[in-house]
């Protein structure tokens, strides 16, 4: 009769090796959803290691969106716990649920681009590159010298008082 050639992961599971399709595809799910969920606690981790006051503080995470939700002390740290998930890699858009105990005016965000240096940014927001300290205080803890951003960094610009 001679050899015969077979789809090897085709056919019947006689040997009860292998998975239906509908198996590999519960598995992978699972997978992912595991995945999301340390990524998740990963985003808790840092967020609450910088030491941001936020009451019931969960992330959820679905491919490249973070969801947040609790209730910040401030509006500036609701914006820098925003900041910290969103300026993080594999993250590219934050679902900010969360909500303040103290209702305060919002802050403007800069997107940093190359060439970007904060007295540069406090020149175009305050029209005085002096300033850039205000930018830089906003942006503590994640920032810790005024020299170090980079490009697609996202920053808190403050109102001046």
């Amino acid at each position: 009769m001679g050899l015969f050639s077979f789809i090897k992961n085709a056919g019947a599971k006689v040997f009860g090796i292998g998975k239906t399709t509908e198996e590999e595809a519960a598995e992978a799910a699972m997978e992912v959803a595991e995945l999301a969920k340390a990524k998740a606690g990963k985003l808790v981790n840092a967020v609450e290691a910088l030491g941001f006051e936020v009451l019931d503080f969960n992330v959820e995470v679905e491919g490249d969106k973070a969801t947040v939700w609790g209730e910040a002390d401030s509006q500036a740290t609701r914006e820098k716990v925003v900041l910290v998930i969103g300026n993080t890699e594999g993250i590219a858009t934050v679902d900010d649920r969360m909500s303040v105990a103290v209702e305060e005016p919002q802050a403007q965000f800069h997107t940093v681009v190359s060439g970007d240096y904060l007295s540069k940014i406090s020149k175009k927001y305050y029209g005085d590159a002096m300033k850039y300290n205000v930018i830089f205080e906003a942006n503590k803890p994640m920032l810790t010298d005024p020299d170090k951003i980079y490009p697609g960094q996202v920053l808190r610009i403050p109102a001046l008082d």
